[in-house]
């Protein structure tokens, strides 16, 4: 192991220069070191209540209600955390989420089209949930129609992985939507995602550049999550907070009734589509 070569107490060489020598990238040398300090941890939860409340803020006008909250900030710093989170404000600017490079990325398709039955168009999005230490990231997979919760899938890292065991869930019913609407992030426009849902038959559509109404509904699902069920409870480990998740979940789909939806629940809608008027 070239690692073990390196003396940090060298009297010739530092451990930069004994690194350039064996070709170590000098990052890989600190174990145990995480991408976020506690300091940043703590900023990323005061964020994600500002985002969630305000979800059109900027950058500029966040660092001044950090600057309210006794906490100050650089823009740069600001940016790296934001990135973190996979949060930006809800307003026409750059893409909200933006594709690896040499990713394709898909037209929308459902602009100016009318949604009018289940399983006609499915969405999915991601989210970053804080914890007493450290985050999570919660992927919701929804059908358009009913706003029903398909299947959901939590981790402590937002990659695509994440994302194919959500949808291998929502497709082990054995139903499947004509379209799948996303944002343009990398975990979405990722080859093995475009290849799962493609292999079903199912055509890909992505949001455009600043258009976060278009997948306005599963955002309502974050505000709802959050307000309603994540901002009560304080969460020591992913584990009780995918309890708490599992328990809002049950509720959002069938007991929570919709005005939009003649207040029926979204699970009765999506179970039982002949009895929506369309």
């Amino acid at each position: 192991e070239r690692k073990a070569m390196i003396e940090c107490q060298h009297k010739k060489l530092s451990i930069r220069r004994q690194s350039k020598l064996l070709g170590i990238n000098r990052n890989r040398l600190r174990t145990g070191v995480t991408k976020t300090s506690q300091e940043d941890e703590d900023i990323m939860r005061h964020l994600d209540e500002l985002h969630t409340r305000w979800p059109f803020l900027g950058q500029r006008k966040l660092i001044e209600e950090l600057k309210d909250q006794g906490i100050q900030i650089g823009r740069k710093r600001l940016r790296r955390l934001m990135k973190v989170m996979g949060i930006e404000a809800i307003a026409p600017k750059p893409p909200l989420s933006q594709p690896a490079p040499g990713h394709k990325v898909y037209p929308y398709l459902l602009r100016h089209r009318k949604i009018t039955e289940v399983d006609e168009v499915w969405c999915t999005d991601i989210t970053y949930i804080p914890m007493a230490t450290g985050h999570a990231y919660l992927i919701a997979i929804m059908d358009w129609h009913s706003r029903a919760v398909l299947a959901w899938e939590l981790s402590n890292t937002a990659d695509t992985a994440m994302c194919l065991r959500a949808l291998r869930r929502a497709l082990s019913s054995g139903r499947r939507p004509e379209i799948f609407n996303t944002d343009q992030g990398s975990q979405f426009t990722s080859q093995e995602w475009i290849q799962a849902i493609k292999s079903e038959g199912i055509q890909v559509s992505m949001d455009g550049k600043g258009r976060w109404i278009d997948n306005v509904f599963i955002e309502r699902l974050w505000r709802s999550l959050k307000y309603e069920k994540i901002r009560l409870w304080s969460y020591e480990d992913i584990p009780e907070l995918e309890g708490h998740i599992r328990e809002w979940m049950d509720y959002y789909n069938h007991r929570r009734k919709h005005q939009q939806l003649q207040y029926q629940t979204p699970w009765a809608v999506y179970a039982a589509p002949e009895r929506v008027a369309a």
